[in-house]
């Protein structure tokens, strides 16, 4: 657009956004009566040209990649940011698993009759319309834009500012599938701008039009989420992951489970970030434990218990069992057993994702029955909290919510239901 001095301007954001709601709601309209055939071959039109247009893709992420190196920005988010054939080609099958999915759509969740024959059923059905807001990942496009369209649901996607021409690119992939498949190109929409207003719009709903609102990032980006949005929020705020090693765990098991579930990512919201230790195991497991964090690099800090056993050990302050350090360091305390453990992390914890090593189905069953959170494992490590992992396909990230979807959320968390109710002339007396 040009304003009357001949000076190029931007299209009114509020407007542009506005008609980005509008377009989504019909679009929502267009998939809640699409088949599971159409959706499906759209899908299948998205892998398919994200390898054809691989060249392009990556075209499109060098430059993003070197926009972002000359702001200088960490060798983390440029590895976040980086893309390549492997990575395109783990994007096309991700859309391919995300297809063979079973519908979501239709299932008839429960069944029943009243004993003035009125038959009624709960039937699931689409969520509507998806706001997804991610940072520097551009892969989330393609595993976001899937996920909502197996499951029925148009999605508004506003990707991190560093990833929009890899992001622009992906998406091209998606409209042009849905396009060829019969379906509106509106039903997956990349809000067009790097403006951060788009977001505030996004979190006031455009009009009614966002049904709900779903981040993915940092602290800073999920903080704002949660504090502007004005529709609902799915997602988790932090993941103060714990990994308990009870008096009854195989100390060669608890060693492979802690290193994994701290040092395979450290900047996940699965990786654990704290250590239990029970005292009844402390003498033969403690030291070995701690060892092996060391060794393998990680930062150890720690109770006066824990300090004992190695001088290398720092000492924990209380903000540590607070902290999400998304980092190679840790935090380690010796427990009294199941029920210390549990109130440590009722305490401490962020509801995300805990686990347990023991031998002991006993004290097992009862840490997984009493420790409330989204996912809670048994001689498995944290790092286990992905969707994919939990065979959805992919996910669009993990809920700490106990509201509608908690833990991955995947194509079956992306619907509602409603109720279907089947009379023969019945009147209300």
């Amino acid at each position: 657009m040009v304003d009357l001095m001949g000076r190029d301007t931007e299209p009114d954001l509020t407007e542009m956004m506005a008609g980005i709601g509008h377009h989504a709601r019909a679009a929502a309209a267009a998939l809640a009566r699409s088949s599971a055939a159409t959706r499906d071959a759209a899908l299948a039109g998205a892998a398919a040209l994200l390898r054809a247009r691989a060249a392009q893709i990556l075209e499109a992420n060098a430059q993003d990649l070197a926009n972002a190196e000359e702001r200088g920005v960490s060798a983390a988010l440029l590895d976040r940011l980086r893309l390549d054939e492997a990575r395109v080609e783990a994007m096309a099958r991700g859309v391919e698993e995300i297809r063979a999915l079973p519908d979501p759509l239709g299932r008839v969740l429960a069944e029943w009759s009243r004993p003035n024959g009125l038959r009624i059923r709960r039937v699931s059905v689409p969520l509507g319309v998806i706001g997804i807001i991610y940072e520097s990942r551009p892969n989330v496009t393609a595993d976001a834009g899937a996920l909502c369209l197996k499951a029925g649901n148009a999605v508004i996607l506003r990707g991190g500012s560093e990833s929009f021409a890899s992001s622009c690119a992906i998406h091209a992939c998606i409209a042009d599938a849905l396009a060829a498949a019969g379906l509106p190109r509106e039903a997956v929409q990349m809000v067009p701008t790097r403006d951060r207003a788009a977001v505030g719009e996004l979190l006031r709903g455009l009009g009614g039009a966002v049904d709900v609102v779903v981040p993915r990032g940092g602290r800073s980006l999920i903080e704002r989420v949660q504090r502007d949005a004005r529709v609902p929020v799915i997602g988790h705020l932090e993941g103060i992951c714990h990994v308990y090693v009870d008096g009854a765990a195989d100390l060669e098991m608890a060693v492979g489970i802690v290193l994994n579930s701290k040092m395979r990512r450290t900047g996940i919201c699965g990786a654990a970030e704290t250590l239990l230790v029970d005292r009844a195991c402390a003498a033969t497991h403690l030291a070995p434990l701690v060892a092996a964090l060391l060794k393998a690099g990680c930062e150890v800090r720690g109770d006066a218990a824990t300090q004992a056993v190695d001088a290398r050990v720092l000492p924990a302050v209380e903000s540590d069992w607070h902290t999400e350090y998304l980092d190679a360091v840790i935090s380690v305390r010796v427990v009294d057993g199941v029920a210390e453990a549990s109130r440590h992390i009722a305490r401490y914890g962020s509801g995300h994702t805990e686990s347990i090593v023991t031998g002991d189905a006993g004290a097992a069953a009862r840490f997984l029955d009493e420790v409330d959170s989204a996912i809670v494992l048994h001689n498995a490590s944290t790092q286990f909290a992905d969707g994919g992992e939990f065979g959805m396909g992919a996910e669009i990230g993990i809920s700490t919510g106990r509201i509608h979807a908690r833990g991955p959320v995947g194509t079956e968390q992306l619907t509602s239901f409603k109720y279907q109710v089947f009379g023969a002339g019945q009147l209300r007396p």
